[in-house]
């Protein structure tokens, strides 16, 4: 407890009795009897041979339990294995190389550090630090190319995470880190510790193949990853059509099935080759384990195919469809829980282009927009 807030009365043996009271505020002075503690109480660390003078080999970690003028900041020394000074110990605890190691003069290295605190007088603290010396990489680090396909309103793209590269190395103890070609950093970012992609707002329409590469501190490998922008016009709400499927999820679909069901739609739907399926956007159905599939078909001359005829040529296609992937219905109008016929139904689609959903797996990612459907009676 830091201190005390007192109330006493001072009352005469007058009648009748008079009274006061005054407040005695009692602060409790901090002594410095707390060492600073390491967390953990030993350090095990890993560096790789020829790694450059001044690389971070480790964070060190000292609390106190003493109040903030007896605590930090610390004082740290090393106090014996460093007889030859292969390291250095900065004043925020990071140990840090001096020299270039080599596996084959040693390879492991012991340090003892102390810990003191700002107090008076000061306390100190002990802590162990093993250092591994290994080998330098010998594997190159592996990524899997990405593809990302990104669906936005008319020139209203907010940006945000696109995806995300997926890459290995088979070296236990190398650290990746993603970069992006500086020119291409206008428009896209790459964060260099877990590869997630970021897009800038206001993309155009468009495809954008990004240069980027991974590295392991000594090989460095590109990355294929290629960036298709599509720019939503909105006509296309007015004629889309909704594939509800069964049992899956949007990163499944992304993944595994969507490749494979858009080639089988086209052929299902398309009248002319120059036609265009546009995929508008997937979004899983509140409280089931369904997903819905918005896209509509643009005339090789400009104009939309209508939903009713888009759906005659999906009822007939149904079962080649469904070798892909289990259809649970083909909606152009949704009057579920409405007390109305079919055809006296009016649906409306809206989309939020500022809500952007992402479904990213290793190999493929889709942004769309959220979409919310508005449903009422016209009888």
């Amino acid at each position: 407890i830091s201190g005390y807030s007192l109330v006493i009365q001072a009352r005469d043996s007058g009648t009748p009795p008079l009274s006061s009271s005054v407040t005695v505020n009692v602060d409790i002075s901090d002594v410095n009897d707390n060492s600073p503690v390491f967390t953990p109480a030993n350090y095990t660390a890993v560096i790789q041979e020829n790694k450059p003078v001044g690389t971070s080999i480790l964070q060190l970690v000292v609390t106190d339990k003493d109040s903030f003028h007896n605590g930090p900041p610390f004082t740290f020394t090393i106090l014996t294995g460093n007889e030859e000074e292969e390291f250095t110990l900065d004043p925020h605890g990071v140990l840090r190389s001096a020299v270039i190691f080599k596996h084959m003069v040693a390879t492991e290295y012991v340090l003892c550090v102390q810990a003191k605190d700002s107090g008076k007088p000061q306390q100190v603290s002990h802590t162990y630090v093993q250092v591994r010396v290994i080998e330098e990489s010998i594997h190159k680090p592996t990524a899997i190319p990405l593809e990302i396909f990104i669906v936005t309103m008319e020139d209203d793209f907010p940006g945000g995470v696109i995806g995300k590269i997926h890459a290995t190395d088979q070296d236990v103890y190398d650290v990746l880190t993603y970069t992006l070609k500086s020119e291409q950093k206008s428009l896209f970012k790459v964060n260099s510790h877990d590869g997630k992609i970021i897009a800038l707002g206001g993309l155009d329409n468009g495809k954008y193949v990004l240069n980027v590469s991974v590295s392991d501190g000594r090989f460095q490998v590109p990355i294929d990853v290629v960036v298709h922008v599509e720019q939503l016009l909105q006509e296309m709400l007015q004629n889309t059509v909704t594939i509800r499927f069964e049992n899956v999820s949007p990163e499944d679909f992304v993944g595994l099935h969507m490749h494979g069901f858009r080639r089988t739609l086209r052929n299902a739907v398309l009248s002319q080759k120059q036609d265009s399926l546009h995929i508008i956007s997937i979004q899983p159905v509140a409280g089931s384990n369904q997903l819905d599939m918005l896209f509509a078909v643009q005339m090789h001359t400009g104009g939309f195919y209508k939903p009713a005829y888009l759906i005659q040529k999906l009822t007939n296609a149904r079962r080649h469809l469904e070798n892909v992937i289990r259809i649970s219905a083909i909606l152009e109008k949704n009057c579920s829980g409405l007390d109305c016929q079919e055809q006296h139904c009016e649906q409306s689609l809206s989309i939020d282009s500022h809500s952007l959903m992402t479904y990213s797996t290793a190999r493929i990612s889709f942004v769309c927009p959220r979409f919310y459907r508005n449903v009422r009676c016209m009888c």
